[in-house]
């Protein structure tokens, strides 16, 4: 699973980066993705977290 944050959505609540540390972090502006390729153990998270962005800038393929 792959994952990705649109900086121009981003309003940078920290949402992601509070919930799954281990796969988002902040950068400068705005959430950024620390490892595209999300490891197994923290899908789950990772789909929660994207449906519940509220600027819906976080995109799962």
């Amino acid at each position: 699973m792959k994952v990705r944050v649109d900086p121009e959505l981003c309003t940078a609540c920290m949402l992601c980066t509070d919930t799954v540390p281990e796969v988002f972090e902040m950068g400068d502006d705005v959430a950024e993705v620390k490892t595209p390729n999300v490891p197994a153990e923290f899908e789950d998270a990772v789909r929660e977290v994207a449906g519940e962005c509220v600027a819906d800038a976080i995109f799962v393929e």
